[in-house]
């Protein structure tokens, strides 16, 4: 599975999805879907959108990927996972067209969740895509709306080595008639996503011409964000229990999403829509997203492992007073490491691990391309030993940050629960 060991796992064609949709009957066409790809944030974006449409009384499915622990927390419905009975169940029934067709875990999961979603009848389903867009599993679907949050450097080697090829795969999810919102303007890729919504007659909604942050107020466990609506010419607020900076660009495309959805019917009220921000974690069961696991020292958690990921975490470092930082770093084998590494602080102090899979970049080979650009640290076989270390080393003033890599932050969770 792509999760697991990367592209060797990936299929680049829809023919397995579809096969499987025909075999279950085709559930992606008896349920409403909202469609989200992207770089980052799309997981906070579906999150956060699951969490509004629960707030509005609509049983709301949703799927994301990876996760983190439980293989389940990819499809729920109301927050609640998928129990093991209909995993069993699901796998058993799909198991001859399997040993048929031979799909991927990916596949394999995505017509789990439709299946599912269609037998509870869901009266939504936020769909994640899982790597790209164009040829996503996930791409089987007519949504109500389709968002793509931005566009940056990540799986370079399947995708595109520049933002044009990436955006060009993302924008296949836009499907005709049916309206876009893009989280971020980037002059890079704007064109291609006008160009695409032209050629599919739909409409197209830069978040950040709807919205603009002109405030905002962390605390460990919460973000205030001050908003002012371009169109209405209102200042709104709003709260999240993702405390991360970078989730004010994600506010603002689940907010012009939201709009979006009103026009079209959905019943989506101011207070649903403020409420479902507010709890979108604890709503959810989100995890993964500037995690405060512990105070003096404080320890965080965030799953970001990517160049535009890991410059969201810098810039959020600045507005935290500490002393010391210590960074526990993991990563994949398919990341450009040393341009992540060349963009954290070297003063800080290191601690090398890495998660328990195939697909994962060794401690050894992490540590020598650090010293190759003149990072020092130590050595850790396992996150948790190394966190253990830091705390053990770390004054109360000091911050430590564990990233890098989504299962190096499973691997804590995992441990921890």
């Amino acid at each position: 599975m792509f999760s697991r060991i990367g592209p060797a796992a990936l299929k680049n064609d829809l023919n397995n999805t579809i096969s499987i949709c025909t075999f279950l009957s085709h559930p992606e066409k008896k349920i409403k879907t909202i469609h989200i790809a992207g770089t980052n944030g799309k997981g906070s974006v579906s999150h956060m959108l699951a969490s509004i449409f629960q707030f509005s009384g609509y049983k709301t499915g949703l799927y994301t990927s990876p996760h983190l622990v439980d293989f389940r927390e990819r499809i729920r419905i109301n927050g609640e996972m998928i129990s093991k009975q209909a995993v069993e169940k699901f796998t058993h029934k799909i198991m001859p067209l399997i040993e048929e067709i031979q799909p991927s875990f990916f596949e394999v999961t995505v017509g789990m969740a439709f299946d599912y979603f269609a037998e509870k009848q869901v009266d939504i389903a936020i769909i994640e895509t899982g790597l790209g867009g164009r040829l996503d599993s996930t791409n089987v679907i007519l949504p109500e709306i389709s968002i793509i949050t931005n566009i940056g450097y990540d799986h370079t080697h399947i995708l595109g080595n520049t933002l044009e090829e990436i955006a060009s795969e993302k924008a296949g999810i836009i499907k005709t008639t049916i309206p876009v919102v893009i989280g971020r303007t980037q002059p890079e890729t704007k064109n291609i996503f006008e160009k695409r919504a032209i050629e599919t007659g739909s409409a197209i909604y830069f978040a950040d011409k709807q919205y603009t942050s002109t405030a905002s107020h962390l605390s460990p466990s919460l973000i205030s964000v001050h908003l002012s609506d371009m169109r209405s010419g209102k200042e709104l607020d709003y709260q999240s229990d993702m405390p991360g900076l970078y989730q004010q660009e994600n506010i603002t495309t689940v907010l012009t999403a939201a709009h979006v959805l009103e026009e079209l019917g959905w019943n989506l009220s101011a207070a649903s829509v403020s409420d479902g921000i507010r709890h979108a974690k604890q709503t959810t069961g989100l995890a993964g997203r500037w995690d405060v696991l512990s105070e003096e020292p404080l320890l965080i958690s965030d799953v970001a492992h990517n160049i535009d990921g890991i410059k969201e975490i810098l810039k959020q470092l600045k507005t935290i007073k500490y002393d010391k930082l210590h960074l526990i770093l993991g990563f994949s084998k398919d990341k450009d490491i040393v341009s992540l590494l060349k963009l954290l602080p070297k003063d800080a102090c290191f601690y090398f691990t890495q998660a328990h899979i195939p697909r994962a970049l060794t401690n050894e080979e992490l540590k020598e391309i650090a010293n190759s650009i003149n990072l020092e640290g130590k050595l850790f076989d396992d996150v948790n030993a190394a966190i253990k270390n830091a705390l053990l080393s770390a004054d109360p003033n000091d911050l430590i940050l564990v990233c890098g890599s989504i299962f190096v932050v499973g691997e804590i969770i995992k441990t921890n629960t």
